[in-house]
């Protein structure tokens, strides 16, 4: 099994670590359609639009 040939410093371990912890409540917006919250850039759960065109069912 292969083996780091040399330490990893605090702050790159923490970086990587930062990575995988972002938190979705700030991709969360508004439904500009029915005022539903809705993630960014997907379609509305609630109403099922996108950019302003129905593209599903809800």
């Amino acid at each position: 099994m292969a083996s780091p040939k040399n330490k990893k410093s605090k702050m790159r371990k923490r970086q990587r670590v930062g990575q995988l912890e972002k938190p979705i409540l700030s991709q969360v917006g508004t439904c500009p359609e029915c005022g539903a919250a809705k993630r960014a850039h997907r379609a509305c759960p609630k109403c099922g639009a996108y950019n302003g065109v129905k593209v599903s069912v809800a």
